[in-house]
């Protein structure tokens, strides 16, 4: 999604750059440390040469590059018919050319705009009438901005593009999910959600007051754990099984339309970061393995389960979260 075509100086500083690409690694954890990162790359990751997805079909949006362009391809690798969602026809077309010639295998591309409603409603009519099944859904797609910015429907970017548009989505082709049951969604959140400290602002949820950078990107990546924790309970006993995941600290192109500076700084520190095919192992071990049958409304990180903050973990917020965003979207109750 396109984001501020300039670098906002005011806003993000080169030092809350570093700190913050940093401190989800470092700084920001609220318990122990988690065991040294085991660093796996899918394509080498042998739990994912051994499962078979043949006749299953996967669904991935923002896979036209970095952890969800590998994500689609690991799947496609397993056997599936894997679908994607995208914004750019061209670059949807880059990673379908990339897929059959490492795969041999076809994907099928929906075009969609997750930062327009009416795109969404217009992707997920497509989806339906396109897959018979879905069995294995992944929310990938995400943004940041450097600077406020709002939608064709006048929400905040950030919040749109990472929550709502997820949301309405998910919501609208749930009924073909819970059809193909056993299944599984898979929401890309993040360790950034210990950026939002105080949890989500329920006065200002599209940040028009005091838009920070990297609080309003972690508040929209706690809305994924909290959307994740509601879905869960609402899909209990239908054989639906719903978590979120943090992918690591990757060297993808999220927040590379922030300017020139942002781009070198992001090239300075990528060396530090890891491959997005190492980025995807913990989301394709979510979405495949056959350990976490059953297991569900869980986060996880470096392919372990791992608790959340205490934001994340409050469902209270994520039956309200869930009430305001129906709202939002014009979902139907």
């Amino acid at each position: 999604m396109r984001t501020a075509a300039t670098w906002s100086a005011p806003d993000v500083t080169c030092r809350d750059w570093v700190d913050s690409l940093l401190q989800v690694s470092v700084g920001s954890r609220e318990q122990e440390p988690s065991p040294p990162r085991a660093s796996i790359d899918a394509r080498e990751d042998s739990r994912v040469q051994q499962i078979d997805l043949t006749d299953k079909t996967c669904f991935v949006t923002g896979a036209t590059s970095g952890i969800g362009e590998e994500t689609a391809l690991a799947f496609a690798r397993m056997g599936a018919r894997v679908g994607v969602l995208a914004r750019s026809r061209e670059r949807a077309e880059e990673t379908r050319q990339r897929i059959v010639a490492e795969t041999g295998r076809e994907i099928d591309i929906v075009l969609g705009d997750l930062a327009s409603l009416e795109s969404v409603r217009q992707a997920a009519e497509d989806i339906l009438e396109r897959f018979d099944a879905l069995d294995v859904w992944v929310n990938n797609a995400g943004v940041v901005a450097t600077s406020r910015k709002t939608t064709v429907d006048g929400y905040e970017l950030t919040f749109a593009v990472n929550h709502l548009g997820p949301f309405l989505l998910t919501n609208l082709v749930l009924p073909r999910i819970v059809s193909s049951a056993p299944a599984r969604i898979v929401n890309v959140a993040s360790e950034a959600h210990r950026f939002a400290k105080q949890g989500l602002d329920w006065n200002d949820l599209h940040n028009e007051q005091n838009y920070k950078t990297f609080r309003v990107y972690g508040e929209s990546k706690l809305a994924n754990i909290l959307f994740t924790r509601e879905l869960a309970r609402r899909l209990e006993g239908q054989s639906v099984t719903v978590n979120s995941l943090h992918p690591g600290e990757v060297a993808t192109r999220l927040g590379s339309d922030n300017g020139i500076f942002a781009k070198v700084l992001i090239k300075v520190l990528r060396p530090f970061l890891s491959s997005p095919a190492k980025g995807a192992a913990t989301q394709i071990y979510v979405a495949t393995a056959p350990e976490l049958e059953g297991k569900s409304g869980l986060y996880f990180d470096d392919s372990r389960e791992r608790r959340a903050n205490r934001h994340a973990e409050d469902d209270d917020a994520a039956r309200r979260l869930w009430e305001i965003s129906e709202e939002l979207v014009g979902l139907e109750k």
